[in-house]
C-alpha cells in the first residue's frame, strides 16, 4: 500500500513538472519581428520567399503572421519563387540582412537559444540561386568584465546576470547595398558594423567605443560563418576545412568551390563541425575610455584547387589596410 501511494505521489510530481515545463517553454517570449507597415512587409517577404526560400511556417516563425495574412500578403505584392529578379553578371556579391524565423545551424542548437537577427547578414554564392551563409557579425564580445554581448541566449552574460534584457534592433539597410548596425550597451559601450559587399567579396569593418571610465581589456570577439544554407558545404566535419591564419576556408563536396574568410588583427582561427560553421576570431587592442578601436574583415568564394595561391592573391590585394 506505501508502495503504492509512493508511485502515485511520484506520478502527480512529474505531472505538476511536465505540465509547469511545458506553461513555462510556451510563456517564453517568441523571438519574431512583427513588418511595421507594407514596405517593411513586402522588404522582407521577397528576402524569406526570393532568396531563402522560407515556408509559410518559416514566415509565420519569422513574421508572427498567421497562414492567412502571410498568403494574402505574397499575393498582394505578387511575390513568388518564379519572380526572383535575375542577378546582374558583374554587379556586387549579395548580402541581406538575415529574416530569422529559420535557426541557422544545423547541430549544437542547445548553444545557440533563439538566435537573434539583428547581428546576422546572409551572403548569397555566386554560382547558384539557392546557396547563402549565414554570417553572425558579432556573434560575441567578451571583455575583461566578462561577456559583454551575445546574439543568442546560450552562457551568461554580464547583463543577463542583471536580468536586463537587449533591446531589438536592425540593420540599416542601404541605398549603395551597404549595411550598417550599432548598438549601444547600458554601460557606455558601443560597438557597430560595416558591411561593404563588393563584386569579388564582402568587406566587414568593427568598432567598439569605450565609454566606461574604466579601461577595456581581452577584447575578443567571435564572428561566426554558418554553412547550414549551402548543403554542399555543410557535412558536419572538419576533413573539409582548411586553416593558415588569419584565412579559414571550407570547400564543396567535390572539392571544386570554396568559402574563405579572415579577421584582422586575428586573434583564434578555427572551426566548429557541430554547428558547421567557420571562425577567425579577432581581438580589439585595449581600449582606454573614451577611445574607438577597429577590426577589418574579409569573405569571398573561389572556384579551383589551389587554395593556399588564393589566400596569397587575396594577402596581395592589401584588404586589412582598406
Amino acid at each position: 500500500m506505501k508502495f503504492s501511494h509512493t508511485i502515485a505521489l511520484a506520478a502527480l510530481i512529474l505531472s505538476i513538472f511536465c505540465w509547469s515545463e511545458t506553461f513555462c517553454a510556451a510563456a517564453e517570449p517568441i523571438n519574431v519581428r512583427k513588418p511595421i507597415d507594407d514596405d517593411d512587409l513586402q522588404y522582407w517577404l521577397r528576402n524569406m520567399v526570393w532568396y531563402h526560400h522560407y515556408s509559410i511556417d518559416e514566415i509565420k516563425s519569422a513574421t508572427g503572421l498567421n497562414a492567412e495574412e502571410i498568403r494574402s500578403a505574397l499575393k498582394k505584392f505578387d511575390i513568388t519563387t518564379k519572380n526572383r529578379p535575375k542577378r546582374k553578371i558583374g554587379k556586387s556579391l549579395l548580402v541581406l540582412p538575415y529574416p530569422g524565423g529559420r535557426h541557422p545551424r544545423i547541430g549544437f542548437l542547445e548553444g545557440a537559444i533563439r538566435p537573434q537577427r539583428e547581428t546576422k547578414i546572409s551572403v548569397l554564392a555566386p554560382w547558384n540561386e539557392t546557396d547563402y551563409f549565414v554570417v553572425d557579425v558579432p556573434e560575441a564580445i567578451w571583455s575583461n568584465l566578462g561577456l559583454t554581448y551575445l546574439a543568442h541566449t546560450h552562457i551568461p552574460t554580464i547583463w543577463s546576470r542583471q536580468n536586463i534584457e537587449m533591446k531589438k534592433l536592425e540593420w540599416k539597410r542601404n541605398a549603395d547595398g551597404t549595411l550598417d548596425f550599432t548598438r549601444e550597451l547600458p554601460n557606455g559601450i558601443a560597438f557597430g558594423t560595416k558591411i561593404e559587399p563588393q563584386q569579388d567579396s564582402v568587406r566587414m569593418k568593427m568598432w567598439l567605443k569605450n565609454g566606461t571610465k574604466q579601461k577595456l581589456t581581452d577584447l575578443r570577439v567571435q564572428i561566426c560563418v554558418m554553412l547550414k544554407g549551402a548543403p554542399g558545404f555543410a557535412a558536419q566535419t572538419n576533413e573539409n576545412k582548411f586553416i593558415k591564419s588569419p584565412y579559414v576556408a571550407c570547400r564543396s563536396e567535390d572539392s571544386t568551390k570554396w568559402i574563405i574568410t579572415a579577421w584582422d588583427p586575428v586573434h583564434r582561427p578555427w572551426a566548429n563541425q557541430k554547428c558547421p560553421c567557420l571562425h577567425s576570431d579577432p581581438k580589439f587592442p585595449d581600449a582606454n575610455p573614451g577611445e574607438t578601436k577597429h577590426l577589418t574583415g574579409w569573405l569571398s568564394f573561389y572556384e579551383g584547387k589551389q587554395i593556399e595561391a588564393e589566400f596569397k592573391r587575396i594577402e596581395s590585394t592589401g584588404w586589412r589596410k582598406k
